[in-house]
């Protein structure tokens, strides 16, 4: 089958609207790209990367769909295209890890593999964004999707100093627990493109946190490298299930101030238990949530972003509830998992 790193000749005729016309329309777009990693991309059966002594491979998946996870109708495909790398570059910031390059397969209706304005669009969304953080497109792989629907695959591989890489598993009683940037402007701003407010925007901004999040790399990286954090995460499916999924691992539990929330300029005008729920339970933050030991002199900013005391672990206790929300009031309740998780 014909793949993105497919091998072929710039002036082999194209026969208009074929797989090879799409291959070669990408390959067009990619260039060289930034990694040092990289030896071989696209123009082969396969690409060849080279870490350097001493670092791990990262390696994480993504599916974004049409239909779960965007819709044509609601979204750009500047939006479609820069969410589908966002997804898995977040998955790298968690661990800490430096993008070495990005793999793409894609499943197209004929009609939208023929309609050079979307693809272009796509592109231009996921490629900005791999410029902006260094990483190349070095392959992948296309084909005609089985329904009307399309489908996007993204493979990115990174790597972090042997051994160092950032885990769900380190966090201890007493640590505190820390997120970056700001909460539940996702949620509010997918409730406005539900309404079919502003869905078809094109132009990256911190204002579109849910048409293109913002990976929280740089952050993610010095976290590891200056050893402050314990353990970390991202916040794709919400604080609730995230911090849940850090607990489990970690063999610990949890308590979360509501008050120290930072809520997102879309959240905040949001009736108080509607911002409350979107922060806690919205997902596609893609905020960062980690922990680091209380004598740990924290900066107010990693990355450029700032960072926010939400909380604290305490000992897992029997009976216990994994999370506990402290509200405003001083009261408290258990926090179930609320966030997104498919095949539930």
């Amino acid at each position: 089958m014909p793949r993105i790193s497919h091998p072929r000749s710039s002036s082999t005729p194209l026969h208009e609207g074929g797989e090879l016309a799409l291959i070669e329309r990408i390959r067009r777009r990619t260039g060289g790209g930034a990694s040092t990693a990289l030896r071989l991309g696209i123009g082969d059966d396969c690409a060849i990367l080279r870490p350097r002594a001493g670092e791990d491979l990262l390696v994480t998946t993504d599916f974004s769909l049409e239909g779960r996870h965007f819709r044509r109708d609601w979204h750009s495909p500047q939006s479609i295209g820069h969410r589908t790398l966002a997804r898995g570059l977040s998955d790298l910031a968690a661990m800490g890890a430096h993008p070495m390059a990005a793999f793409l397969s894609l499943a197209l209706p004929r009609a939208v593999a023929r309609d050079t304005d979307w693809l272009d669009g796509f592109l231009d969304g996921l490629l900005e964004l791999a410029k902006q953080h260094g990483v190349p497109l070095a392959g992948g792989d296309t084909s005609e999707s089985p329904s009307e629907q399309v489908l996007a695959d993204i493979i990115l591989l990174g790597s972090a100093p042997r051994g160092q890489a950032l885990r769900r598993s380190g966090a201890r009683g007493g640590d505190l627990i820390y997120c970056t940037g700001a909460l539940g402007g996702a949620a509010a701003e997918f409730a406005q493109v539900q309404d079919g407010r502003g869905g078809k925007t094109q132009t990256a901004s911190s204002m579109n946190p849910h048409l293109f999040p913002q990976p929280r790399l740089a952050a993610g990286q010095a976290l590891l490298r200056r050893k402050l954090a314990t353990a970390c995460i991202d916040t794709s499916d919400g604080i609730s299930t995230d911090l849940a999924h850090l607990c489990e691992a970690s063999g610990v539990n949890a308590e979360i101030d509501a008050a120290n929330l930072p809520l997102h300029p879309l959240a905040q005008p949001l009736k108080p238990e509607a911002a409350l729920k979107a922060a806690l339970h919205g997902g596609e933050d893609y905020e960062l949530l980690f922990t680091a030991k209380a004598s740990v002199k924290m900066p107010r900013k990693l990355g450029g972003v700032p960072l926010t005391v939400i909380g604290r672990v305490v000992a897992k206790k029997r009976r216990a509830p994994q999370v506990t929300l402290i509200a405003a009031d001083g009261s408290r309740s258990a926090l179930a998992p609320q966030g997104w998780e498919h095949l539930r």
